[in-house]
C-alpha cells in the first residue's frame, strides 16, 4: 500500500514535484492536485496518461490515481497600441512561419489547408511569400487569374478554389518565369491588398504562409492584421532550430504579442516505401521536442521525409489528400492539436490585436 512518504518520493523520483500542489493518499486511493507545462489540452492529456503508466508500474495496477490537472496561469498580456481592423467574416488568421527557408514551410501550410478542408472547416491560405510564391503549384492553380467581384458597391479579387480551399498568391498575377523585383513598401502594399481588397467570404481559417526568417513582410502581417496565433515549422537540424529561436523570439516581443500555438517537426525522420516501420532521423532526433520543451510551447505534429510528399507538392495534389494514407493520418493528428492549441488560446487569451511597431532595428516607426 503506497505511503504518502513513499508517494512523495515518487514525485521527485520522476521530476513533477515542481508541478504538484497538493497530494493525499487514502488506502489504494491517490489524489493529486498539478498544474500542466502547457495550456494546451493534448498536453494535458499526455502528462495524465504518463502519470497514470508511471504510478500503476511503481505501485501496481490496484491503485486509483484521481489527477486534478490545471493549465498554468498565464502572463497578462499587455495592451497593444492600436486596435487590430478585424477581417469581417474570418474567425481565426494563423501565421505559418518558418525560422530559415528549405525547411518545408509552404508544403506543411498547403497540406494543413486541405485537411482542415477535409475536416469540415471553411478555409483560405494566403501566400505572403512575396519573392517565392509557391501555393498556385502546390494547389494545381498555376495560370489561374483571379477575378473582380462587386460586393457591396466594391470591387474586390475573388480568391482561388481547389480542393476545398481559397487561395491568393503574388504568383497569380506574375508570370511563372518572372522574378518579383519590389522593395519593401511595394511588397507589403501588394500584400495588404490580397488580404483586404478580397472577398475572402466566411472562413475559419486564413492560413498566412510567410516567407522565412524576420523581415518586412512579417513586420507588414503583425502591423495591418490581427494574427490568431503563429505555428513555426522547423526540422530537427541544428541550424535550423537556432533560427527558430529567433522567429519565436519576436513573436514574443511584447510590442507583437502573437501566442505561438506550437511548432511543427518537418522532415523529422526519413521512411523509406519498401521499410515503411523503419525510421532515419537524417537531421537529427527529435530536436524540435526538446526545444519546444525548453520553451514551453507543444510540438503539434511530426511530418516523416517520405518521397510521395514531395511528388504530391510538384503534381499540385498535397498528399494530405491521399485517402488512407500514413500522412494524411499525420496530417489530421496534427491540425487537431493545431486546433486544440488555439481553442486554448481564444479561451485563455484576449483577442489579438495588429500591433505598431516602433522600435525594431532597422524599421522605421508607422506614421
Amino acid at each position: 500500500m503506497p505511503t504518502k512518504s513513499k508517494v512523495q518520493e515518487f514525485l521527485k523520483e520522476i521530476e513533477v514535484e515542481d508541478l504538484v500542489s497538493n497530494f493525499q493518499v487514502m488506502g489504494d486511493d491517490i489524489y493529486i492536485d498539478m498544474t500542466s507545462h502547457s495550456p494546451a489540452m493534448h498536453e494535458k492529456k499526455k502528462l495524465e496518461v504518463a502519470m497514470k503508466q508511471a504510478f500503476a508500474s511503481e505501485f501496481g495496477e490496484q491503485i486509483n490515481l484521481k489527477l486534478k490537472i490545471t493549465s498554468p496561469e498565464l502572463p497578462a498580456t499587455p495592451v497593444n497600441e492600436i486596435k487590430g481592423k478585424q477581417i469581417a467574416g474570418i474567425q481565426n488568421i494563423i501565421a505559418i512561419a518558418s525560422g530559415k527557408g528549405g525547411v518545408g514551410k509552404s508544403t506543411v501550410a498547403a497540406n494543413l489547408a486541405v485537411t482542415l478542408a477535409k475536416m469540415g472547416f471553411k478555409v483560405g491560405l494566403l501566400d505572403a511569400d512575396i519573392y517565392g510564391p509557391s501555393v498556385p503549384t502546390m494547389l494545381d492553380t498555376e495560370g489561374q487569374k483571379p477575378i473582380s467581384v462587386e460586393v457591396n458597391g466594391r470591387n474586390l479579387m475573388k480568391p482561388i478554389e481547389n480542393y476545398g480551399v481559397k487561395m491568393l498568391s503574388i504568383g497569380y498575377f506574375s508570370g511563372a518565369n518572372q522574378a518579383v523585383v519590389w522593395r519593401g513598401p511595394m511588397a507589403s502594399k501588394a500584400l495588404n491588398q490580397m488580404i483586404r481588397d478580397a472577398d475572402w467570404g466566411e472562413l475559419d481559417f486564413l492560413l498566412i504562409d510567410l516567407p522565412p526568417g524576420t523581415g518586412d513582410i512579417h513586420l507588414s502581417i503583425i502591423q495591418e492584421v490581427p494574427v490568431t496565433g503563429a505555428v513555426i515549422v522547423s526540422t530537427p537540424q541544428h541550424v535550423a532550430l537556432a533560427d527558430v529561436r529567433k522567429g519565436i523570439a519576436m513573436f514574443n516581443m511584447e510590442s507583437i504579442n502573437i501566442p505561438v500555438l506550437g511548432l511543427i517537426e518537418n522532415m523529422a525522420y526519413f521512411t523509406p516505401e519498401e521499410l515503411p516501420e523503419n525510421k532515419y532521423y537524417i537531421f537529427g532526433k527529435q530536436g524540435a521536442q526538446f526545444m519546444a520543451e525548453d520553451l514551453g510551447i507543444p510540438v503539434l505534429g511530426e511530418i516523416p521525409l517520405i518521397q510521395s510528399i514531395r511528388e504530391a507538392g510538384d503534381v499540385g495534389r498535397p498528399a494530405a489528400l491521399q485517402e488512407n494514407s500514413k500522412i494524411s493520418e499525420i496530417y489530421v493528428k496534427t491540425a487537431q492539436n493545431m486546433v486544440e492549441s488555439l481553442v486554448e488560446r481564444n479561451k485563455n487569451l484576449p483577442a489579438t490585436e495588429a500591433v505598431k511597431i516602433t522600435t525594431m532595428a532597422g524599421c522605421s516607426p508607422k506614421k
